[in-house]
This record gives structure tokens, C-alpha cells and sequence, in this order.
């Protein structure tokens, strides 16, 4: 292929280029946010490519210096993996040629041509800089590229075929056309491992043959186009935009009212001004005296005779299904303590019991915690262990109906027996 139909090839392209990209700006691309995850961005895209390929390299000798220009195609898969980086399975294929002058051609053909029936590669893409510097997303980008890959090539001189493992390097830049469709530019040279590209081999494996891949194409992104590509995204500019966004510091003002809300509740509804263990807020009998036993509404519970008859120490309420001691036990059981290290011959039975909900053998085990809770509670103040017994009672002895929630309350409880 000459020059002139190979000009006429990259003008036919650059038209389609325009047609393409006229029709590729319809529809708008959702925000997204700098830390919202890679799922609000479209990541693939698929590629075709265009272009020049020839026998020839910026760096180092070839074996033929009077180089040809033949055109050659190729086709790509990319996935972006952030807004600086991605993969590229690249492949490309087209014919190589080039004639030698008389000192080059020495024990040589005088020119060569050679089918590259196939050059895939495997690449990574490195978004290096754009000139929308403040825009969310980019519309011009420069990148660089390498990686690896496997050629496979047949030298028309011996009708051999080969295959043989290549390193491409290359630059280029990008236009964005539209949501879907970009402008690739760019120039690849590929280092060949071996020196059997024109089917001669020149000075052994120390000279390697190499070619040039220089391109025009077109790169679709695939997905929902309500979606921006990631490819595109900005996140400097982004990061810069949501900090300024009036909207964003009307939120973040909002949140603040809210949480400033929510910690006076929650001031209130931890506030005990009696210590009686019910919040003020839902205390309808405020100013109880210390150590009074009260219900679930922080009233006093009046105990019947036979709670009463246990002695002058009043039952140890509990929370329903808890064996944590109130802190309205507290003024009780420090005064058995004082007693009972007075007294030294003195000793004591904790009798714990629970209302009616749950098993029989659950309400066991949780009277005896119970029971065990005073004990550990008066062991701690200083009183001989081995001078308390308890005992848990289960659902046995009511001191009140179980079919009332106050009458639940006063079954939830230690008794206190001094002998």
C-alpha cells in the first residue's frame, strides 16, 4: 500500500470519526461520587483500531533501511480499573516490507515482505494527564502503554511461519466524543524476540527486529449511558466541586442540627434525678426517697405481709429477664453489710425467684443468678461468703398474680433471711 492510499484510508476514517461522534452525544450521564464505589461508573470498553504499520524502530539498526508503510487494523477489549489505570487485550495484524541499499543488503535479499498474521498483547493503560484540569470529566487524556504478548508472522522469503514473544511500548492521546464513543491517537513500537522478522537473521540474537504500529481508532464504552465512564472521571475535580457544593454544606449543616438533637433526647432520657434506676422523662412519680422499691413508672411498689414478714430488709427487685442489680439496691444491701459484719454470728438466706414468662428451667437458672448477684454483691462489701446461702426458686412461691404486669414485678425478686 503507498502513501496516497493510505491518506485516503485515515481521511475516510476521520469522517466517520465526525459521523460517529455527532450522533454519540445524546443522552446525559448521572453525578457520581468520589468515594461511591465503582459500580456508579461504566468500566469496559471495546476498540478498533487503523493506521501504519512498518519495519522500523526509534531505537537501534534494522536489517533493512529503505522502510515501507503498509496500512494495518486491530482491535481491543480494555477494562478501566481506576481513573488512572487499566487492562488492555490488544490485537492487530497487517503486512510488514522494506527494501536495503547495497551496504545494508550484503548476503541479504534485496527486500523482504512479511505477513503479521496476528500480534496480541496483553497491556497496561496509564492515564498520565488531560487539559481539563477542573472539569468532572475529561474530555482530552494522554496515556502511555506496555505489557506482553505473542506474535505470529510468515516471511513471504521462506513461506515459513513463526511465532515468538514481543514487548510493545507506546503513547497516545484521546478525545472524547461523546457518553459513548472516543478518538484514539497513537504509536506503538513492538520489540520482537528474535531477529527473523524479514525472514534473515543479522549479527544473531543480539540484534533484535522490531516494527511500528502508529494508529487512529475508536473506543466504545460499554453499559448504561446514565452511567459516566470511569475513564473519564475526574476525581480531583470532583472532590474539589462536592467540597464547594452549596447543597453538600447544607447537609452536612442539617446532619450537625440533627445529631445536636439527638444527643439533648438522649441527655433526657438518661437524666434520674431520684436514682430510683427510671428516666425523669417517664418517671410519673418523681422524688421517691433512696432505696424505695418502685415499678416499671418509677412509683413505689407496696409489698404485701408476706414479703413484708421476711425481715427488715425489703425484697431486692429485678429488671424483667435481668439478674443485674438495680442501683436502688444498693442503700438496702449496704445496710444488710454493715449488719451482718456487726454481727458476726450472724448468717443469711437469699431466696431468688422470677415470674412466669419463659420455661421452668430457664426461671431456675435465672433465680439463682439472681440470688447469686446479692451474694457477690455483699461478698465484695466484706461479708464471709460461707456465711450466705443462696438459693434460686424458679417460678415457685409468688408474692402476687402472674397474670398482672405488677404483680409480674414483685415476683422478680431476692428475699432476705437473716437467721
Amino acid at each position: 500500500m503507498n502513501y496516497s492510499t493510505i491518506k485516503k484510508v485515515v481521511a475516510g476514517s476521520l469522517l466517520s470519526v465526525a459521523t460517529l461522534a455527532a450522533s454519540a452525544q445524546e443522552g446525559t450521564t448521572s453525578s457520581a461520587k468520589v468515594f461511591g464505589g465503582s459500580s456508579q461508573y461504566r468500566t469496559w470498553s471495546i476498540g478498533v483500531t487503523g493506521g501504519v504499520l512498518s519495519p522500523i524502530g526509534p531505537f537501534g539498526t534494522n536489517d533493512y533501511n529503505d522502510w515501507e508503510a503498509n496500512f494495518g487494523y486491530g482491535l481491543y477489549i480494555k477494562k478501566q480499573l481506576a481513573p488512572s489505570f487499566g487492562l488492555k487485550l490488544d490485537a492487530h495484524r497487517g503486512k510488514l516490507s522494506g527494501k536495503a541499499d547495497g551496504a545494508t543488503a550484503a548476503g541479504f535479499p534485496s527486500e523482504f515482505s512479511t505477513d503479521l498474521n496476528y500480534a496480541v498483547s496483553l497491556k497496561g493503560v496509564v492515564n498520565v494527564g488531560t487539559v481539563s484540569f477542573l472539569s468532572r470529566q475529561k474530555n482530552v487524556g494522554f496515556f502511555v502503554q506496555g505489557g506482553a504478548g505473542l506474535t505470529g508472522y510468515e516471511p513471504n522469503e521462506d513461506g515459513n511461519s513463526r511465532s515468538e514473544l514481543f514487548i510493545p511500548v507506546g503513547a497516545g492521546v484521546s478525545f472524547k466524543l461523546g457518553e459513548v464513543v472516543a478518538l484514539n491517537l497513537g504509536y506503538d513500537v513492538n520489540f520482537l524476540d528474535a531477529d527473523n522478522l524479514d525472514g534473515n537473521w543479522k549479527n544473531g540474537s543480539s540484534n533484535k527486529d522490531r516494527w511500528s504500529y502508529g494508529y487512529a481508532g475508536l473506543e466504545f464504552t460499554l453499559g448504561n449511558k446514565s452511567k459516566p465512564s470511569l475513564q473519564w472521571s475526574n476525581p480531583v475535580a470532583m472532590m474539589y466541586d462536592e467540597l464547594k457544593d452549596p447543597s453538600l454544606r447544607q447537609e452536612v449543616e442539617a446532619l450537625k442540627t440533627r445529631v445536636s438533637t439527638l444527643e439533648n433526647t438522649v441527655n433526657q432520657l438518661s437524666a434520674d434525678a431520684d436514682g430510683d434506676g427510671v428516666s425523669d422523662r417517664f418517671d410519673k412519680c418523681p422524688g421517691t426517697p433512696a432505696g424505695t422499691v418502685v415499678d416499671g413508672a418509677g412509683c413505689p411498689i407496696q409489698l404485701p405481709t408476706a414479703a413484708a414478714a421476711t425481715g427488715t430488709y425489703g425484697n431486692i427487685q429485678f429488671e424483667f429477664d435481668s439478674s443485674v442489680l438495680k442501683t436502688s439496691s444498693y442503700p438496702t444491701l449496704d445496710k444488710l453489710s454493715a449488719d451482718l459484719r456487726a454481727n458476726s454470728a450472724a448468717s443469711l438466706n437469699l431466696d431468688g425467684y422470677a415470674s412466669a414468662e419463659g420455661t421452668d428451667a430457664y426461671n431456675m437458672n435465672l433465680s439463682k443468678d439472681r440470688a447469686n448477684s446479692v451474694k457477690t454483691y455483699l461478698v465484695n462489701s466484706g461479708v464471709d461468703a460461707s456465711r450466705i446461702n443462696a438459693t434460686g426458686y424458679g417460678e415457685a412461691n409468688p408474692v402476687a398474680s402472674n397474670s398482672t404486669e405488677e404483680g409480674r414485678v414483685q415476683n422478680r425478686r431476692v428475699e432476705i433471711k437473716v437467721n
